[in-house]
């Protein structure tokens, strides 16, 4: 199922958490010094670009050169870079992020109104938001990131910790539900980064998952066999790799607004095989109910 959402929904969701659409404070522009397409390990300029995703939803990645960076391995091995090998399993093709799907899950992608910034999983009191960004050839991105985010919790009011995950190391803290209204109150939040070859992924475990009060393992098993699809093209780090739309969910868009626009031309009725791609039909033939956050 597919449906849209106001603008206002996705800044809540924002709401309360450091850099929910860049993994770093950084603002400015940027020019490729290197003609050849290559950035410097560690020299690269923390300024703006954007991803360029690759097709494909499941399966073994192509060959390419060995990685100097492992990935941190969680509770399946991964997550996976998308030029290495990877399990075979039902994925959506969110560009950058190839995230495994199954039935009755509510998938969300929100949106600040130009470009796609998370994708979120929800499951009863709880959801999974997942992005993932350039980083250097050296890897340690997340040391520095999550360093940043406890300085902002912590200017902010809220106290921040650390502590040992299935991934690593990660941030914990309890989190404004609306920023400046006490009364709103909190909510506990697990911020998660896994350091990749050229990228770091980072998801958020917000809810009674991020405690004892819900099961974590159906986010974590879901985050430790995500994809990450980087691309060869040159990319600053900390700049967020591109999200898009499934290519089943536009496909299915495309064709409801065509019909739409003939049925308002009164060009006829409605095709036999439309009625795979109404609204209230999930364009995948299993899977998750796709909401677009605006």
């Amino acid at each position: 199922m597919f449906r849209r959402r106001r603008r206002e929904d996705a800044d809540q969701a924002s709401s309360g958490y450091p850099e929910a659409d860049a993994a770093g404070d950084v603002d400015g522009g940027w020019e490729d010094p290197d003609e050849t397409g290559e950035w410097a390990d560690d020299a690269a300029p923390d300024l703006a670009s954007t991803g360029q995703a690759d097709a494909g939803g499941a399966g073994t990645g192509q060959a390419g050169a060995v990685p100097s960076v492992p990935v941190s391995s969680g509770l399946r091995g991964g997550p996976w870079d998308a030029d290495e090998a990877y399990p075979e399993r039902e994925r959506a093709d969110f560009g950058s992020l190839l995230v495994p799907i199954a039935p009755m899950q509510q998938v969300e992608l929100a949106t600040d109104g130009q470009r796609f910034i998370w994708v979120t999983v929800k499951n009863g009191a709880s959801e999974l938001r997942v992005h993932a960004f350039a980083a250097p050839r050296s890897g340690g991105l997340w040391v520095e990131v999550r360093q940043e985010i406890a300085e902002e919790l912590s200017s902010a009011g809220t106290a921040a910790e650390e502590a040992e995950g299935p991934f690593g190391t990660e941030v914990f803290a309890h989190v404004p539900v609306e920023p400046g209204n006490a009364a709103a109150g909190t909510r506990p939040v697990r911020f998660i980064g896994i350091d990749g070859p050229r990228w770091l992924l980072r998801g958020l475990i917000i809810g009674d998952a991020a405690t004892a009060a819900e099961p974590a393992e159906p986010f974590e098993e879901m985050l430790s066999d995500i994809v990450v699809v980087r691309g060869d093209h040159p990319m600053p780090p900390r700049d967020m790799l591109e999200l898009r739309l499934p290519p089943e969910v536009q496909q299915a868009i495309e064709q409801q607004q065509a019909l739409a626009e003939q049925q308002a031309a009164g060009e006829g009725a409605e095709p036999e095989e439309e009625s795979r791609f109404r609204t209230d039909l999930n364009p995948f033939e299993r899977g998750p109910e796709f909401t677009e956050t605006r």
